[in-house]
């Protein structure tokens, strides 16, 4: 079969329909000469803007004209743009199309028109290009400040920053929702708590973000109720409800309602826990949609590699015994005690066995996700004891408990987690006239997102935001950057780059917040006990010179012009922090960078390409063909896939950037279709002694189908 037949073979409306999409797949096929048909995208990008988008869009007068019509039919809101005088409002927009921006894929464009630019009512007109979001982007982040708003407008129109979805989505329009990316939010062993977060997540959902929920506090199956024994029912029941809020509530079919849920690797519902996603669970305990996360603390690993049971702790015991729920607890610290505590009840399983589980259910399914417990605390800069993640395992920061009342109303209003990402394109950074002003930028592009952000309908999620004001800064386009430099992804010079990079912006975002903090006279809730007011967080910065091990990368950060922080520049803001503070009490976090990226024409996130040509499935438009960025004829070789490169190769570079990441990063592993379920419990051990912090998606191979192979196809797989 060869991929023209596979075209002709195709319904109407997916292979057929659009000379656009006829293009895109020409992609995907060997030239005679065996060289890719990059050239075949190119045209696929210019006949779709001209054949698809430009009849298909309204067309006005004037900036002035456009925007006044906006407004007065309720697709922009007013203050956004009154906060500036008309002159600047139309010279911004100007100035953005005087940038010449350009799609460089069809997947880029296509995306950007069907996901993100505002359209009319009906769905039938585009009322805005990519100059016009990005400069309605650029305005309402700026709230007035013209010279933030046109950096702003620099940075997203150069590809350096991207706002994530939400805020890329949302900024600007009458008809939103919420501008951040994530929720996190933590259940109490009560049903005011459980019925509070139900409706919390429904809330959450409708305004378009993803929702995590902590569920290691509540109690095991069968645990008493009011002393009555076997009574609860532990933790499955409510995952199906929440499994039927998500699905119910989504943001105006714009984005589905998404949740995941975590569990502590010692509560007694563990194994219940991790059956439900099992393909042959019976129907009343299968979780289809919703994602799992596991907690795993250090002396799991450690009764496993004893061949050792561990033991699983009664929550409901615990917060009795200890006046804190479990998730409060570090329990490799107390795992001897809770042991020998006998007013703790306790059920014994086989640690290896566990693993054994984890390991089957994530070959089936990709779940759960896993966040290493300790490692994950040793790191952490503020006090407090971290306990869950999000939804793409990379948000890491502490939460408090709220009580409720009869009615669930709150009584103390805990402190929730919200956070907004925005991501750099390293490529392009790395081209950046000015490496500190970039990252200085998107510091306060995402403090002004986390300042809009008030979900008052869920007022511990607001207190969470109004006391931290988290960011999360993430990057992507790793793998594109270290091709274009033929440098090959996981090598002895691509690990040191990721090192010295991330250290880098660490370097400058740190700077950016201490100046936000000097600006407003304010800093973080909780600053005061936290390894920024000490200086201890600094030490690892000022006790070494930490430098380039290759002569390679000191060469690509000195033709790039940008100085890598010394000691001496460590100690100084080490020194201006402990006296001013800094304004964000997290910085940086890496998600996975979906949408986003192929708008921005990067390799999603930092792991390396799943593909040299990725195949998508796009709705009713159907196959969709997308090259590597910055991949070429000439630098292919450099482009080898993420199961080509080995799980301990990208290891390896997330453990580079990770310890200059105050938060976590988003790690997918990919796995050839031979491998076996010992092969991904090697994998989790070689994560968890690299310092790795969380796991996100474990990914297998699949083998090719007889009969679907594909000739002359440069990925081929269908």
């Amino acid at each position: 079969m060869t991929l023209t037949d596979t075209l002709s073979a195709a319904p109407a409306g997916i292979g057929t329909r659009r000379e656009d999409h006829a293009l895109n797949a020409g992609l995907n096929l060997y030239a005679p000469d065996g060289t890719i048909q990059f050239e075949k995208d190119r045209e696929a990008v210019r006949e779709y803007l001209s054949q698809h988008v430009a009849p298909n869009t309204k067309h006005f007068d004037s900036v002035t004209d456009r925007l006044n019509w906006l407004i007065a039919n309720d697709y922009y809101e007013a203050e956004f743009l009154a906060a500036y005088t008309p002159d600047f409002v139309v010279d911004l927009h100007e100035r953005a199309h005087r940038a010449g921006h350009s799609f460089e894929t069809f997947l880029g464009a296509f995306k950007f028109f069907s996901a993100y630019a505002l359209k009319t009512f009906d769905g039938d007109t585009y009322l805005e290009g990519f100059e016009e979001r990005v400069a309605a982007t650029a305005l309402f982040l700026g709230r007035g400040d013209e010279r933030l708003a046109q950096r702003l407008l620099e940075e997203m129109l150069t590809g350096r920053f991207q706002p994530a979805t939400p805020t890329f989505l949302n900024a600007g329009k009458a008809q939103r929702g919420e501008l951040v990316s994530c929720f996190l939010l933590r259940l109490e062993d009560n049903l005011e708590s459980i019925g509070r977060s139900v409706n919390s997540a429904l809330q959450l959902s409708k305004r378009g973000g993803g929702v995590a929920l902590l569920l290691t506090n509540l109690r095991e199956t069968g645990a008493p109720i009011k002393r009555i024994e076997n009574q609860a029912s532990g933790v499955v029941p409510v995952m199906k409800i929440l499994e039927d809020s998500f699905s119910y509530a989504n943001q105006l079919g714009a984005r589905q309602g998404a949740g995941a849920v975590y569990l502590h690797a010692h509560h007694p519902d563990i194994l219940r826990f991790l059956d439900t996603k099992r393909e042959n669970a019976d129907e009343k305990i299968r979780i289809k949609t919703l994602s799992l996360g596991v907690v795993i603390p250090d002396i799991t690993f450690q009764l496993a590699r004893d061949n050792l049971d561990m033991q699983l702790f009664s929550p409901y015991d615990v917060e009795r015994e200890y006046g804190v729920p479990l998730s409060d607890i570090a329990v490799n610290d107390r795992y001897d005690e809770l042991v020998a505590n006998p007013r703790v009840r306790k059920t014994a399983i086989s640690a290896r066995g566990f693993f054994k589980t984890l390991a089957e259910l994530q070959f089936e399914s990709g779940y759960p996700y896993v966040m290493f417990e300790d490692t994950v605390n040793r790191a952490n800069p503020l006090s407090g004891h971290i306990n869950m993640s999000n939804l793409c395992s990379e948000i890491l920061q502490v939460n408090t408990p709220s009580r409720y009342d009869a009615a669930i109303g709150y009584e103390i209003v805990g402190r929730d987690i919200s956070c907004n990402l925005g991501s750099l394109n390293i490529a392009r950074a790395m081209a950046s006239p000015d490496f500190g002003r970039t990252i200085e930028t998107a510091v306060r592009a995402l403090t002004s997102v986390s300042d809009q952000t008030d979900v008052a309908a869920v007022p511990s999620v607001a207190a969470g935001n109004d006391a931290s004001h988290a960011i999360g800064l993430g990057q992507m386009n790793l793998h594109g950057y270290l091709g274009s430099e033929r440098i090959h992804y996981g090598s002895a010079e691509g690990i040191d780059f990721t090192d010295i990079y991330f250290l880098t912006v660490s370097y400058h975002a740190l700077r950016a917040s201490n100046r936000i903090a000097r600006e407003r006279g304010a800093r973080f809730a909780g600053f005061e006990t936290s390894a920024y007011a000490d200086g201890s967080y600094f030490d690892r910065y000022v006790e070494r010179d930490w430098q380039p091990a290759t002569e390679r990368v000191r060469e690509l950060f000195a033709r790039a012009g940008i100085p890598i922080p010394s000691q001496q520049d460590w100690a100084k803001l080490r020194d201006d922090i402990r006296e001013h503070g800094i304004y964000n009490a997290y910085l940086q976090a890496v998600p996975p960078t979906g949408s986003i990226s192929y708008v921005n024409n990067a390799t999603a996130s930092i792991h390396p390409i799943a593909a040299k040509i990725e195949i998508r499935k796009e709705g009713k438009l159907g196959l969709v063909y997308y090259p590597a960025p910055h991949m070429t004829d000439e630098n292919v070789e450099f482009f080898a896939d993420a199961y080509e490169i080995g799980y301990e190769k990208i290891i390896d570079t997330y453990a580079a950037a990770t310890q200059h990441v105050d938060q976590g990063l988003s790690l997918t592993l990919f796995f050839h279709d031979a491998a076996t379920t010992r092969d991904i419990n090697r994998a989790q051990i070689y994560a968890w002694r690299a310092g790795i912090k969380s796991l996100y998606y474990i990914r297998l191979r699949q083998p090719a189908l007889e009969g679907t192979e594909i000739e002359g196809c440069v990925s081929c797989a269908l």
